[in-house]
C-alpha cells in the first residue's frame, strides 16, 4: 500500500507521454533533426514549470503535507560533468531512440523490441555502480 502512490503518479505520468507522443520515435528523429517544435516545446514547458516549482520551494511557498517547508540541498556546480553526462545521455537517446522513462511506457504499448534498450540501460547502470567508486569526485 505503501508505493501505491508511485505507481498512480507513474501510470498518470506514462499517460502523458504516450497522448503528448514524446514516446514516439518519429517526435525524436524530428527533434534531433531540428525539423519541429513538438519535443521541444515539451522539454522547455518542463524546464519553466520546474524554475517556477524550484522559485516557489526557495521562497518556502510550497510546503510538505505536515506543513514544512520545502528547502532544496545545495548543490555543486560541476559544469564539464553536466556537459559531458548531458551529452553522453544525448547520444544515448539519439541511438536508442527513447530516455529512461519512456522505454516503460512503449512496452506497456505493446513494443517489445525496446527491452533491448532497456537491457542496455540496465547494463549501463550495473556498470556505473561497479565503476563509481572509482570515478573522479
Amino acid at each position: 500500500m505503501k508505493y501505491v502512490r508511485f505507481l498512480i503518479i507513474g501510470i498518470l505520468f506514462g499517460i502523458i507521454l504516450s497522448k503528448s507522443e514524446a514516446i514516439s520515435w518519429y517526435r525524436i528523429f524530428e527533434m534531433f533533426k531540428f525539423q519541429s517544435f513538438h519535443m521541444y516545446g515539451i522539454i522547455g514547458s518542463a524546464v519553466f514549470i520546474s524554475v517556477v516549482l524550484m522559485f516557489l520551494f526557495k521562497r518556502q511557498y510550497i510546503k510538505d503535507y505536515l506543513g514544512n517547508p520545502i528547502t532544496p540541498k545545495p548543490k555543486d556546480k560541476h559544469y564539464i560533468k553536466a556537459i559531458l553526462g548531458g551529452t553522453i545521455f544525448g547520444l544515448g537517446w539519439a541511438l536508442a531512440g527513447a530516455c529512461p522513462a519512456p522505454i516503460f511506457v512503449l512496452i506497456g504499448n505493446g513494443i517489445f523490441s525496446i527491452i533491448i534498450v532497456l537491457i542496455g540501460a540496465l547494463l549501463g547502470a550495473l556498470i556505473y555502480g561497479l565503476l563509481s567508486n572509482k570515478l573522479p569526485k
